[in-house]
């Protein structure tokens, strides 16, 4: 028998862009300064889709204007306004290197920043800690995407049972 007590990911399917942007109106609510969302996946699995309609979801909570949100893979960091919060959006695609994150500023705002960061296996060992892992997959449908939310922390699983669970019952 064994004694791994290590908690079962938390898996949704995602049908439309609405339920997209949904599930972001719904993550801002556990959301803030010092957390680091790492955004997996295919290239195509909609890890700027999602990190979009979280920034929007964020200043729209914020009473700001929505703001453009391209992908960041030639910028390689984009950063943005809600209210007080500080959003760093990072697409680490083009890096060969942990030490270049360094160059970036990225270590700071993972204290004091909302950061959502696509291609997280370029950061080596830099990953925060408590950071949670979102894998996003395509799924059978074109607008249809599948989402793995994965940490072992009891702590995020507490925070995102309220805004989770009720989709991946759902899914």
């Amino acid at each position: 028998m064994s004694t791994d007590a290590t908690p079962e990911p938390i898996r949704l399917t995602l049908h439309s862009e609405a339920e997209t942007r949904a599930l972001a109106g719904r993550l801002v609510e556990i959301l803030g300064p010092g957390d680091t969302i790492l955004l997996k996946g295919p290239i195509g699995a909609g890890k700027t889709a999602l990190s979009r309609a979280l920034i929007h979801a964020f200043q729209q909570a914020a009473g700001d204007i929505a703001e453009d949100v391209p992908s960041p893979t030639f910028t390689l960091v984009q950063t943005y306004r809600a209210g007080a919060l500080e959003i760093w959006h990072a697409d680490l695609y083009r890096l060969t290197h942990p030490d270049e994150v360094v160059e970036l500023g990225l270590e700071d705002a993972f204290a004091t920043a909302l950061c959502l960061v696509e291609w997280p296996d370029r950061l080596g060992d830099l990953a925060p800690e408590g950071a949670l892992s979102v894998t996003l997959e395509p799924g059978a449908e074109e607008e249809t995407r599948l989402l793995t939310f994965d940490t072992t922390s009891p702590a995020w699983r507490s925070r995102l049972a309220p805004v989770l669970e009720p989709a991946a019952n759902d899914a």
